[in-house]
């Protein structure tokens, strides 16, 4: 399908790897023209290198984005992208107890008022061009809160809150905003996530994923380019009726019928 996005602009965050990784890859494929941004200089660059194998026009940023001065660097590289990937890597399990106020501060930081500035800095522009896309890569958790993972729990569903109203007022002007909640992709954090299992519970690693993987209907963890796939569609001409929504890819774990 083409998607009639070849030569607009997106940023994409935490770009080197597992999700973030998957949309660039799948944007370059459509002709995107990409901005990238990761922590780790290393990974980043070697992503680029791979995107620019695909033909890709790509621009690089490192930094961490979840600070003022990431974000700045990023939008002074594309301060008017016609595409938005809003990432960052979701903060660590525990147990609510346990969690301090500061805790709580870093995630919301992270995974919602991150989000809330890049979007506050891009979507006027794509609202007076007639076009954008805005795509907030989140949680499963937002539909159904995953134990030891409060801290994402609440950030994430608070930047659903957050750009609701807004999707549907800026909606008239051809830009959309939408949510892509993430269950279980064969990423560094879930492989990170295995192994402090294994090591909490003596199981080994091997054991530790079998368990997880046999509770997933698809008996297998997503992968990160069909992920990418379903971004990049969201992100196209073909997906302009489709805004405020939260789409859920989870290989069939949410129990629900809605």
């Amino acid at each position: 399908m083409e998607l009639g996005i070849a030569g607009k602009t997106a940023i994409v965050c935490a770009a080197s790897k597992g999700l973030g990784r998957g949309c660039a890859m799948a944007l370059a494929k459509e002709g995107v023209k990409l901005v990238i941004s990761a922590r780790g200089a290393e990974a980043l660059e070697a992503t680029a290198a791979e995107l620019r194998a695909l033909g890709a026009d790509v621009t690089t940023v490192q930094g961490d984005v979840t600070t003022e001065e990431g974000r700045a660097a990023l939008l002074a590289a594309c301060p008017n992208p016609d595409i938005l990937v809003t990432n960052a890597g979701g903060p660590p399990p525990g147990d609510f107890a346990s969690f301090t106020l500061d805790d709580w501060r870093r995630a919301v930081e992270a995974n919602m008022l991150t989000p809330i500035a890049l979007i506050q800095a891009t979507v006027r522009g794509m609202v007076e061009r007639g076009f954008g896309r805005i795509v907030n890569i989140t949680s499963a958790s937002v539909r159904a809160p995953i134990p030891s993972l409060e801290l994402s729990n609440g950030a994430r569903a608070g930047l659903t809150g957050a750009v609701s109203a807004l999707a549907r007022k800026v909606a008239a002007h051809n830009v959309t905003i939408n949510n892509l909640l993430p269950g279980p992709f064969d990423t560094d954090r879930i492989r990170g996530n295995w192994t402090r299992a294994a090591e909490t519970t003596g199981r080994s690693l091997e054991e530790v994923g079998r368990e997880s993987i046999k509770h997933i209907p698809a008996k297998r963890l997503g992968r990160p380019d069909e992920f990418g796939a379903t971004c990049a569609f969201l992100c196209s001409d073909k997906a302009g009726f489709i805004t405020a929504q939260n789409i859920l890819m989870d290989g069939g774990g949410y129990p629900g019928t809605m």
